[in-house]
């Protein structure tokens, strides 16, 4: 809890740092493969998951739309080819399904002159706490920015042991990897 708590204020301190050269927000929208896993058994069917009679993953995969936005803030443009940028993006997904899936990430990375980017960083949402990595492409025409990404969660593999009326049982299930592919719109001061 300590690290996700100095991560944040970090990030919250590098938004406000004079060193930025540029702040852009604006909306997010996507959509978002889940693999087989918990996260995908809740989605096809909620708190009615029966864990006793089936087993984790046994939904299948899901897909889910997202909407959101984006804040972001350029810094360490020393006149190159490569800006320094970190961005927060919240999101709720799910909701085409009746679901509210909230989730926030805060990414650190990379955009070249060309308009590629890369970068990683935390995200915390209702199965945890992960990392996620994204790249892609920003399109410019005049001042319009076009983010165009496609981001990666890997899933959580998780083991243990639960106690019911004195009886053991040991589980294991993956919370399933996330493919996101992401675009929106912001305009340049």
């Amino acid at each position: 809890m300590k690290n996700i708590i100095l991560i944040l204020v970090i990030a919250f301190w590098s938004l406000k740092s004079n060193a930025q050269i540029e702040k852009l927000s604006g909306p997010r929208f996507g959509v978002t493969f889940l693999s087989a896993g918990s996260a995908a058994d809740f989605i096809h069917d909620g708190f009615d998951f029966d864990d006793n009679s089936q087993k984790y993953g046994s939904t299948g995969s899901a897909f889910i739309t997202q909407y959101g936005w984006q804040w972001e803030s350029r810094f360490a443009d020393g006149g190159g080819n490569i800006t320094g940028i970190v961005e927060w993006i919240a999101l709720v997904g799910g909701m085409e399904q009746g679901r509210f899936l909230p989730s926030i990430s805060s990414v650190v990375g990379v955009r070249t002159d060309n308009g590629f980017e890369v970068g990683v960083g935390p995200n915390l949402s209702l199965s945890g706490v992960g990392m996620v990595f994204g790249a892609g492409y920003n399109l410019k025409s005049g001042n319009l920015n076009i983010p165009v990404n496609i981001v990666f969660m890997p899933g959580k593999q998780k083991k243990g042991t639960v106690y019911n009326n004195g009886i053991s049982e040991d589980y294991s299930y993956n919370s399933g990897t996330r493919v996101s592919l992401m675009l929106g719109f912001n305009m340049s001061k």
